[in-house]
């Protein structure tokens, strides 16, 4: 760790700082709207309110972090310019900040970074901003920044835990209480790293502690849930990709310690619930969220017994979302919802098995989406991947059940990823 990190992170996070922070990034932040949603509101009988830091600057709450720690910093410190590591929301915090503050930043990204997000980068930073594309994850370019940042001697701007950047990104919760007419019975906050959970529970415990503050992670890849169940920072060995914003192997020092003592309570959620609701904030809201800035909404559904009648707060973290992934998004999802099944069936290899199939095995409402089949004239069955899609997840036993009644042998394979991985 270099130098210019060991001397920040020396520092406290505190409410003063956060709200030194409101005032510093009032020059460079949008002050994103705290709107209540009719649709929510009614669907939980409760006051549903979505903090919108998907219509900040960088479509993230990360330019408050990355600009914060930047005008905390000497001008010695940021003479030979600054370095980050980041899959995208970070990336384009910091490219912002160092075009409007006239700073070369080296932005380290993984090989595997989409290349909309590398683009929003060079636009946001500009001649300001130099992409570096190093390693397959967000880890190995982490290291490779890291090490680049002691070597020139440059000031490496942490993603997530950095007090500064905590400070910064705790400026969510001033605004979300300033403009509150009314008490926040629960704030759901995501959780990457855990930069915005410690920041935003920081100030609430000291301003509204009333507030139960939960923080939501997704099951592929919960760091800081497994953290706090251990009672010790946890370095996971795998995690799932997809939740790009929020999946790391592991939390930050800092974050853990803040988050500890801060979050009353931390939930784990399913990458298709994830989906789903990326899709009803987009048909129903007319959001445009990333997996990360759903999370918070997801996780309504584990909470609507206690919230009926009660003021709710989901922050919505961004929506730097790539329309090339909807298609996996709709299949994770209807996979979820139980809509979506995937089958190795064994054809009888003679004329007309297909046409049975379609006629007698289908229900009247599903649906053929996926078909793979070669035809092997040595033996007397064939096996074929199908896929098949609901109308309602009530019709699934029955069609499992017509397929044994008509001797249609088949093996299920949704429960077994290391197959339908090849197909999402």
């Amino acid at each position: 760790m270099s130098e210019v990190v060991q001397a920040v992170v020396k520092d406290k996070v505190s409410v003063a700082g956060i709200q030194a922070a409101e005032e510093r990034l009032k020059e460079v932040v949008v002050r994103t709207p705290l709107i209540r949603s009719m649709n929510l509101s009614e669907r939980y009988e409760a006051n549903i309110y979505l903090k919108r830091e998907d219509l900040q600057v960088v479509r993230s709450y990360k330019l408050r972090g990355a600009y914060n720690i930047m005008k905390s910093l000497t001008a010695d410190q940021l003479q030979n310019g600054v370095v980050c590591a980041s899959a995208g929301n970070h990336a384009q915090g910091v490219a912002y900040s160092c075009h409007h503050m006239g700073i070369k930043g080296h932005i380290f990204m993984p090989i595997t970074t989409p290349n909309q997000k590398i683009k929003q980068v060079q636009l946001f930073g500009r001649e300001h901003a130099e992409v570096v594309l190093v390693g397959d994850t967000f880890d190995d370019c982490y290291y490779e920044a890291l090490k680049f940042s002691e070597q020139h001697q440059m000031a490496f701007i942490h993603p997530f835990d950095n007090p500064k950047g905590i400070e910064g990104q705790g400026t969510v919760g001033v605004e979300i209480l300033d403009d509150m007419k009314g008490p926040v019975d629960l704030l759901i906050v995501p959780v990457g790293g855990g930069g915005l959970a410690a920041g935003v529970s920081t100030y609430f415990k000291a301003m509204s502690p009333q507030t139960k503050v939960v923080g939501v992670e997704p099951a592929g890849a919960p760091s800081m849930k497994k953290s706090l169940d251990a009672g010790q920072k946890v370095t996971l060995d795998q995690i799932d990709k997809f939740v790009d914003g929020a999946a790391v192997k592991s939390v930050g020092d800092l974050t853990f310690q803040i988050c500890r003592e801060n979050l009353d309570d931390m939930l784990t959620i399913p990458e298709g619930k994830i989906c789903t609701t990326i899709l009803q904030l987009y048909n129903e809201e007319a959001i445009v969220a990333e997996p990360a800035g759903a999370l918070s909404i997801a996780a309504l559904d584990f909470f609507k017994d206690e919230i009926k009648g009660k003021n709710v707060v989901c922050v919505v973290s961004g929506g730097n979302n790539d329309i090339t992934r909807t298609e996996e998004i709709k299949e994770r999802s209807l996979l979820y919802e139980g809509l979506k099944h995937y089958f190795i069936v064994n054809f009888p290899q003679r004329a007309g098995a297909l046409k049975e199939f379609v006629n007698d095995i289908l229900g009247p409402t599903d649906d053929i989406t996926h078909f793979e089949y070669t035809k092997k004239n040595s033996r007397e069955k064939g096996p074929a991947l199908v896929g098949i899609e609901l109308k309602n997840r009530d019709d699934f036993e029955a069609l499992v059940k017509r397929m044994a009644d008509r001797n249609f042998n088949c093996e299920y394979i949704n429960d077994r990823p290391e197959f339908y991985h090849f197909i999402i």
